[in-house]
């Protein structure tokens, strides 16, 4: 029954669109107002000065606040008129924000979801209403309603986390065995099992060797997320564990799935007298920089925030000039159909190569002091 409904769910969102389509296809400025678009990412075009919609879903950690700054003004400065709100980590408020930018004449919404499995209906009405949808960071789920996905290689993120906790403890560590905890992402967060997928590639098969000992015992994503990516969970759990399972023993690292609760890790570790991990993170924050650069906190992973809203408005702008999407990166699967992806690549920073790596961000490089 739930599949029926879905698919007669479906079959009406498309049959919507189509009308929209056939609606504007008599030409003239009506036509390139329309904003329609299908899911192949084709579009009519509309007017130079469009409300374009940015659904962010909170923000609560530099990337997201810059973000919010970077699409305010750049939007602008590309002639269109940028709505951008952000959720507060709240699914249903992200829902009624989209529905609002649909009421309020967008052409296009970018959204970077609180929870990506839950934003379907809303989204298809987008699609009714001839508004395309980009997915900004994270995967759109379960939908046909998505023209497109912006982000980094989220396998490839995990990958460089795992690969440079192992450098980190042969560098910091010494000869193994190493004891070391996993840590996770929120799991509303489709880029948390991924980031966790791509880690445990590169660390089962020292995990199987003997090379790496999860002390507790917590290996598997639902044992080891973050609600909510909520820093001070994460140091409550990490906490529990020093507690629990290194009374007798030292901690040698910590896979962190980002830069705040790579923080809040190594502050318990710090409070239970332990010597400072190895410690991985992810966005390369400010204050993370800082830590790297003194010694503290080993990695991070840098997904430059300007790269991915620029992306994200060269496909808003083809979407604009009535042009076809240019060829994705990837195809992806959401749990509905293969969805382009336009991806980018991450970089590992470590003390090493921070210099190099932020050359060309004075903002950055100052913090290297």
């Amino acid at each position: 029954m739930k599949l029926k409904k879905t698919t007669l769910g479906l079959a009406a969102v498309f049959a919507a669109t189509a009308l929209a389509l056939t609606a504007c296809s008599g030409g003239g400025r009506g036509g390139d107002a329309s904003g329609s678009t299908d899911a192949s990412g084709s579009a009519n075009g509309f007017a130079a000065d469009a409300t374009i919609g940015i659904s962010l879903p909170w923000l609560g950690t530099q990337n997201w606040k810059e973000a919010d700054d970077l699409f305010t003004s750049k939007l602008k400065d590309a002639g269109f008129t940028p709505l951008v709100q952000a959720a507060d980590n709240k699914a249903p408020q992200q829902q009624q924000q989209i529905e609002a930018m649909i009421e309020q004449g967008a052409k296009v919404i970018v959204v970077g979801p609180v929870d990506g499995k839950q934003l379907g209906t809303v989204l298809e009405k987008a699609a009714a209403a001839g508004v395309a949808v980009i997915g900004y960071d994270r995967l759109l789920e379960n939908t046909a309603a998505v023209n497109a996905v912006v982000q980094f290689g989220s396998v490839r993120t995990g990958e460089l986390q795992g690969e440079s906790l192992l450098k980190g403890l042969a560098a910091r560590k010494g000869n193994g065995p190493y004891n070391i905890e996993l840590f996770g992402g929120g799991p509303a967060d489709p880029n948390a099992p991924a980031f966790f997928e791509g880690a445990m590639k590169v660390l089962q098969p020292k995990i199987d060797d003997g090379t790496l000992k999860v002390v507790s015992g917590q290996t598997q994503f639902t044992q080891v997320a973050t609600q909510d990516w909520d820093n001070s969970k994460a140091q409550a759990r990490m906490d529990s564990l020093l507690s629990g399972s290194y009374s007798d023993k030292k901690i040698d690292g910590v896979l962190s799935p980002n830069d705040g609760i790579a923080r809040a890790i190594l502050t318990s570790a710090q409070q239970a007298g332990q010597d400072v991990p190895v410690v991985t993170g992810l966005d390369a924050e400010n204050e993370s920089i800082v830590s790297i650069w003194q010694g503290k906190q080993y990695s991070t992973v840098a997904k430059p925030t300007d790269q991915l809203v620029d992306k994200t408005i060269e496909l808003i702008k083809d979407l604009q000039a009535g042009k076809a999407l240019p060829a994705p990166s990837e195809q992806v699967d959401n749990g509905t159909r293969k969805v382009d992806v336009y991806q980018l690549d991450p970089v590992v920073v470590t003390k090493d190569n921070a210099q190099e790596v932020f050359a060309k961000d004075p903002s950055r490089l100052a913090l290297l002091k």
